[in-house]
């Protein structure tokens, strides 16, 4: 049998350029400085458990010892996060990139997932060729997959994780801007989190979101973009309209320069390397003056692995010890390669996060993909995510 190649989800950056940042010794000797200043209160200010693995962060980014298999080091995404963050902030967010990181290698749980993905909605108005709202069944209104987040639904999930969680996405199978009740959620996250991120296509975004998005303080807005001409933009976003995604990029930034010029939010374009007639250079060229970032991440070929014949892979799935996906109508899942909830772990109304986290559900999930058993879950046995 010809060997699967495998989607690495927590290495998915194919390119990423960076405009402005600071140099990692800069930062390093911030992170160091930090440390030897709160040294002596580190009790006071982090549990046991966050104390023992912010003395391994310490200890992997400033000792000389043999890089083992299981280093934590500081990629140029986190080190751009890192640059807009002050003061004691930066060992929490250190600590939780630890979880985000090396708990999933070293198949580490503690009482709540390292990130927490939630899903505004389900229903999207575009049709990209990659993307597993090409599956009719799925995008039929008919067969229960298409809605949006109750705000009430919304704010329980964020009164759960606030505090235990800092690592938060806002989006999976759908567009969160389709939510009329984008805002008031947004809103609800305010200070919250430190690394809260929004991906979206920009073709919703308008003034008032704009002001939502800046006045919340989320820390990345995604914008998911693949092409720098109009046509294969269309070809690969079908219904979309790159002409459009500059405008409303180019409004954002007009509304953060006028209002909110101490704004830290990190920008990015990222999109999809599926076409060999993508080129980077050419997205560079026209966004780069736009973000503050620019980005490839690799295909994964998730489109419909239900239909897909088992592959050869016996790796487990990283995000199976990374991150939880919470739906629209409350529905918890292991991730969005099963975005028919073939595998859901529960229900977000009877559930709680830290439970559901530890459920027997997910510890058969886990020891399946352990056990080398994959091969006995649908879609697992057809997908090349690890």
């Amino acid at each position: 049998m010809e060997k699967n190649k495998i989607f690495k989800k927590f290495q998915s950056f194919q390119k990423l350029k960076i405009s402005k940042n600071s140099s990692e010794k800069e930062i390093l000797e911030r992170i160091q400085k930090i440390y030897q200043e709160n040294s002596n209160n580190l009790n006071k200010l982090f549990s046991i458990s966050h104390q023992k693995i912010l003395s391994e962060v310490i200890n992997d980014l400033f000792s000389d010892q043999d890089k083992n298999h299981f280093h934590f080091s500081l990629k140029e995404n986190a080190l751009a996060e890192i640059n807009t963050m002050h003061g004691t902030d930066i060992l929490k967010y250190l600590i939780h990139r630890y979880r985000y990181e090396i708990f999933p290698q070293k198949k580490i749980l503690d009482k709540f997932p390292p990130l927490v993905q939630i899903e505004p909605s389900s229903i999207c108005n575009f049709r990209c060729v990659f993307c597993f709202e090409t599956d009719k069944n799925f995008t039929n209104k008919k067969n229960g997959f298409m809605g949006t987040m109750k705000v009430d639904l919304f704010k329980n999930i964020i009164d759960q994780i606030e505090n235990n969680v800092e690592f938060v996405t806002l989006a999976s199978r759908g567009e969160p801007l389709v939510s009329k009740e984008f805002d008031e959620m947004i809103k609800y996250t305010s200070g919250k989190f430190l690394n809260l991120k929004i991906n979206t296509n920009a073709s919703l975004l308008n003034e008032k979101k704009c002001h939502s998005i800046l006045e919340s303080k989320i820390k990345t807005l995604v914008f998911s973009a693949d092409a720098a001409d109009e046509k294969l933009y269309s070809e690969l976003r079908v219904n979309g309209k790159l002409s459009t995604t500059l405008r409303n990029i180019k409004m954002f930034n007009s509304i953060k320069e006028k209002y909110y010029k101490t704004s830290k939010i990190i920008t990015r374009v990222s999109g999809v390397k599926f076409k060999s007639d993508q080129k980077f250079d050419d997205m560079e060229k026209l966004w780069g003056d736009l973000v503050d970032q620019v980005a490839f991440v690799d295909y994964n070929p998730w489109e419909n692995n239900y239909e897909k014949d088992p592959n050869d892979i016996e790796q487990s799935c990283s995000d199976l010890w990374r991150r939880m996906f919470v739906w629209w109508d409350g529905k918890i899942n292991p991730c969005d390669v099963d975005y028919k909830s073939n595998l859901k772990i529960g229900n977000i109304s009877n559930l709680s996060i830290s439970k559901a986290w530890n459920s027997k559900v997910y510890s058969m999930l886990r020891e399946k993909h352990l056990s080398k058993k994959r091969s006995e879950l649908t879609p697992c046995r057809s997908c090349v995510q690890v």
